[in-house]
């Protein structure tokens, strides 16, 4: 009798401790966990163990320097790449296996350095495409408003390679505030883009954090996009070095004994 009451005893006490860690979760708002995460190529290990929690409605910037894993770890996130080994977590779900079609349906969006051109298709079918529903013409236009477009001008526009960088930009952005993702990520969105159209995004950034339900990631050495961060994450040599809040690891980054101030891997525009 002893013997089977410390029994049921120990198998209660992992479903409480399980259901402990499941609702401090909840009630800290974490949205996304990454546990030791592991990915090689050519016998190369680029990621080495990353653990990473982040949390609902964040604005969160990931730097380092130049080969140190951090467009991995993004395309990871969007199941591009598959890790060797590990665990991503997507709101208490086990996204681990999930396809990109599958977590694009769970609420993940992802824009590419390179915005996609779309031949055939006008800004506005891919507003609708991304949203997943009819839009109606004023809500387009508000959208693109919001990136800075002239709805009129671009509404019925080709997204061919008659647009500049800047301008796809733009309308890449457009579509993934159209599809209201819980986490929309973004890997170094200021390449290939010229100065004027990098000060805009600073603010289309802005406001999407402002009104969008959700967290932004964004991949960037760019000093001025670490400065609208909440918080940041500093990976080299496929690890983890540093993660907190922005006006804690801000002064870390550019103090001279560190590796990034050395490497000149923060850019200032």
């Amino acid at each position: 009798m002893v013997k089977y009451t410390i029994s049921l005893f120990s198998r209660y006490n992992k479903y409480i401790k399980k259901y402990i860690e499941s609702s401090l979760s909840r009630k800290e708002g974490r949205m996304l966990e990454l546990k030791e995460i592991c990915f090689s190529r050519d016998n190369k290990k680029i990621l080495k163990n990353i653990n990473l929690n982040i949390d609902d409605n964040k604005m969160i910037v990931i730097t380092g320097p130049n080969g140190s894993g951090k467009s991995t770890l993004a395309k990871i996130i969007m199941g591009i790449e598959k890790p060797d080994s590990g665990k991503i977590i997507f709101n208490q779900k086990d996204i681990t296996n999930f396809s990109i079609t599958e977590r694009a349906k769970i609420g993940i969006g992802f824009a590419f350095q390179q915005p996609v051109k779309f031949k055939g298709l006008t800004v506005k079918d891919l507003i609708e495409i991304s949203s997943g529903n009819s839009i109606k013409v004023c809500d387009a236009c508000e959208i693109l408003s919001d990136v800075g477009l002239c709805a009129q001008e671009y509404l019925n526009r080709e997204v061919n390679g008659e647009l500049s960088g800047g301008e796809l930009k733009r309308i890449e952005i457009a579509m993934l505030a159209a599809k209201q993702s819980r986490l929309t990520i973004f890997d170094e969105p200021e390449a290939g883009i010229d100065l004027w159209s990098f000060n805009n995004l600073i603010s289309v950034f802005e406001n999407m954090h402002d009104n969008l339900k959700g967290s932004i990631m964004i991949i960037s050495h760019q000093e001025r996009i670490l400065n609208i961060a909440d918080d940041i994450i500093l990976i080299s040599d496929g690890v983890v070095q540093k993660h907190g809040k922005k006006e804690e690891i801000l002064p870390y980054l550019f103090s001279k004994d560190n590796l990034c101030y050395k490497n000149k891997c923060i850019q200032s525009s």
